[in-house]
């Protein structure tokens, strides 16, 4: 089952969800709007290692905008800080941001149950295309959990601002190879 529009604010007032801040505005029939942040990163190095940190190179968006390039690889993030304990939470991209030509989130739409923080979106472009900070880029919708819960603790909890990518601690350390 999908929250409504009226469940959405009711859940954000008594606690079951939070989202900071909360503008009853944003609220939509099924989803609630958020807003891009002011932050971008993109990475420095010409290969990205999925092994290892990777260094990047943070843009903050003034108002004038800034314009995304087609075949970059940014990371953004919401304005909003969204989160619940109780409901399950997938971010999608706005159909107008859609037919600007816009990708928002492609390959991680669902959050966890218990993560709370502002998410990382990947602005992906077909073509180049100003945003500015504060536009209404994404709807989140909650979605209802069946079972028992085990809450996220991992390693993007509390997150503010783009998050490189933390796969490299999730691999097992690399042994040194002796010849």
């Amino acid at each position: 089952m999908i929250l409504t529009g009226p469940e959405i604010t009711a859940a954000a007032h008594d606690g079951r969800l939070s989202i900071s801040p909360f503008d009853q505005a944003q609220v939509n029939p099924n989803s609630y709007n958020v807003r891009l942040g002011p932050t971008l990163l993109t990475y420095n190095a010409p290969v990205i290692d999925a092994h290892r940190p990777n260094p990047t190179r943070e843009t903050t968006i003034d108002d004038t905008g800034f314009v995304l390039q087609p075949g970059e690889l940014y990371l953004g993030h919401t304005l909003e800080e969204v989160g619940s304990d109780t409901f399950v939470p997938l971010l999608f991209g706005r159909s107008s941001v859609g037919r600007l030509g816009l990708f928002v989130e492609i390959t991680a739409p669902i959050g966890d149950i218990g993560f709370h923080g502002q998410w990382t979106l990947m602005p992906s472009p077909v073509r180049p295309l100003r945003v500015y900070a504060g536009m209404k880029i994404g709807q989140i919708m909650f979605f209802v959990s069946v079972g028992p819960v085990d809450l996220y603790s991992g390693k993007y909890q509390a997150a503010t601002g783009p998050q490189p990518s933390a796969y490299w601690r999730d691999v097992a350390p690399l042994r040194a190879v002796v010849l």
